[in-house]
């Protein structure tokens, strides 16, 4: 058991934030990483729809050996994340929330932008993180058309992007955010961009490592830490074309991964042939 894959997932290749943190933390682990992307983005879908796509996602992550399973997708954890839980009680789950706690913690005048989806804002796990830990915290959610997309296409340093970014956080910096928190797996790719264009004085957090560690956490509580001594093994699986998750393994400094093609029958999750 101890040496079975954690298995990690996202609806594209934003979860490979997430990935680097945890290979950089626990290398000796292997790693199975499944990129939804036949249905990127999520966020713009129902929460039904997305819990569905989380569920057949974790039972095949299962079926691939998994012994723990982290939801590395901001909308996928507030669609599904109670929901995996009860449906695989004995299944230990690592989950994406906004950065909003050391957020809140960290803010010098008390206003805080959060750069998310909008399935990340309208589920219960946004709301109940404002309520716990930012009292007295203006908290202003954004969120930010067409980036996903554009970083799915291998697009992070364009002059695209940066209008887009522009556009989304300069109603943040006017009503004075000093604070910018990450809500989305996909936006760590660009946040040189980001803070260039929000400049010094603002703080932007990226949640990833704080999931490597809670990984690390649970992997140690439960006696699930890898016994080896050698590299870990980095497996990928997509919904898609290939092309784009293989466009950004240099971004996250992988080499030697085996990438495998599968495709959605119904509910269910099979190998391209």
């Amino acid at each position: 058991m101890k040496n079975q894959p954690i298995g990690i997932f996202d609806s594209g290749v934003g979860g490979l934030s997430i990935l680097r943190e945890i290979r950089t933390l626990l290398p000796h682990e292997n790693l199975h990483y499944f990129a939804d992307q036949a249905h990127v983005p999520y966020g713009a879908r129902s929460l039904e729809e997305v819990r569905g796509y989380s569920e057949g996602i974790t039972s095949f992550l299962l079926s691939q050996g998994a012994k723990l399973i982290v939801v590395a997708c901001n909308t996928a954890s507030a669609a599904s994340l109670y929901h995996l839980r009860d449906r695989f009680p004995d299944l230990h789950f690592v989950g994406m929330e906004p950065a909003v706690k050391p957020a809140a913690e960290s803010t010098l005048n008390g206003v805080v932008g959060v750069l998310a989806t909008p399935a990340t804002f309208q589920g219960e796990l946004f709301a109940s993180v404002v309520e716990r830990f930012a009292k007295g915290i203006t908290v202003l959610p954004q969120t930010i058309p067409h980036l996903v997309e554009r970083i799915e296409a291998g697009e992070i340093d364009t002059i695209e992007i940066r209008k887009i970014l522009s556009r989304a956080i300069q109603p943040l910096l006017d009503s004075g955010a000093d604070t910018l928190v990450l809500g989305c797996t996909h936006y760590p790719f660009i946040i040189p961009i980001l803070q260039e264009i929000a400049g010094d004085g603002v703080k932007v957090i990226n949640p990833a490592p704080a999931i490597a560690r809670q990984t690390l956490r649970l992997l140690t509580s439960n006696n699930l830490l890898s016994s080896k001594n050698k590299a870990g093994e980095v497996v990928c699986y997509t919904s898609a074309d290939p092309q784009s998750l293989t466009r950004m393994l240099p971004i996250v400094d992988l080499a030697s991964v085996k990438i495998f093609q599968v495709k959605w029958l119904g509910d269910v999750i099979v190998p391209v042939d």
